[in-house]
């Protein structure tokens, strides 16, 4: 088992698996600080050529992890992400990323998040479907108004998040980033208007009756989204994945918080680090997922 850890904008060798930002082993391993690889120098090289590329980004990410607390405060960990965000979204790196991106448009599509309520139940979906559910601001919005409804109304038993279409949710919308005025204007959306914080306080209420269901790509802010439900129901074809590193950023949506807790730092880190996705599989056996089902996403 190899344990290494980010330093000084490299990926260098740890001296123990608690010191590591993350270990890697070729051997099936329970252990949650280590992820089974094909091979261990191939996967350090890779991981090392991504930390050198985005140094700040990997650098800011060990720390917060580091920092977190999983049985504090889910205010004062999202909090923690957000500042940690705003301070990249104001870095070379992400700068770097708007202009290879170039100019981009938002599509605006109806009905980005719809509501169902049949009984106790109120189900939730995501439905931009054309472009896999990508979360965008107007989806934010919908998404706040229909949780607001089962954080206050108390004869809701079951809160159902899920997606129409071929996924979940592919992560944040892309053509949507950059388009904040300042890094502080992001923070205050991101912490005053959180899916995040309500979904915790809902699953605080209802435990594994605020579940989600999900399948296709459930990247970024999907799977962190995802991770703060009280049980979580994976499709086989589900891939799951932390993509922010690669536009200079880490996880946005409350997922330094929801998938530590599910899976522990150095997994987390593992993920965002390599850029690497996951099976239903490999999800199940982290603890990132509670169960593997066939069902219809909108179960």
């Amino acid at each position: 088992m190899k344990h290494v850890r980010v330093a000084g904008g490299e990926l260098v060798a740890a001296a123990s698996a608690d010191d590591a930002t993350f270990s890697l082993t070729e051997q099936p391993c329970d252990d949650a600080r280590a992820v089974t690889v094909g091979s261990v120098d191939a996967a350090v090289a890779e991981i090392a050529g991504r930390v050198a590329r985005w140094p700040q980004a990997s650098a800011v990410c060990d720390d917060v992890l580091r920092a977190l607390d999983p049985a504090g405060s889910t205010f004062a960990g999202v909090v923690t992400e957000s500042l940690a965000y705003s301070t990249l979204q104001a870095g070379a790196e992400f700068a770097r990323w708007l202009t290879e991106r170039g100019p981009a448009t938002v599509p605006g599509l109806p009905d980005p998040v719809v509501a169902q309520r049949v009984d106790d139940r109120l189900t939730i979906r995501f439905n931009r479907g054309a472009r896999h559910n990508a979360f965008s601001t107007d989806a934010r919005a919908a998404l706040l108004e229909a949780l607001e409804v089962a954080r206050l109304d108390p004869s809701i038993h079951e809160v159902v998040v899920a997606g129409n279409g071929p996924s979940f949710c592919s992560g944040g919308d892309l053509a949507e980033f950059g388009t904040f005025v300042d890094p502080a204007s992001a923070h205050l959306a991101r912490t005053r208007h959180s899916p995040a914080l309500a979904l915790a306080e809902i699953t605080d209420r209802l435990g594994p009756a605020c579940r989600a269901v999900i399948h296709g790509q459930v990247q970024g802010s999907g799977l962190e989204m995802a991770a703060f439900c009280g049980r979580v129901s994976c499709h086989p074809d589900a891939v799951l994945g932390l993509p922010e590193l690669a536009l200079g950023l880490i996880p946005g949506a409350g997922g330094t918080v929801s998938i530590t807790r599910r899976i522990g730092r150095w997994r987390t880190a593992y993920l965002v680090l390599s850029g690497r996705s996951i099976g239903a599989a490999t999800a199940l056996r982290w603890g990132l997922v509670d169960e593997i089902s066939a069902a219809s996403p909108a179960g």
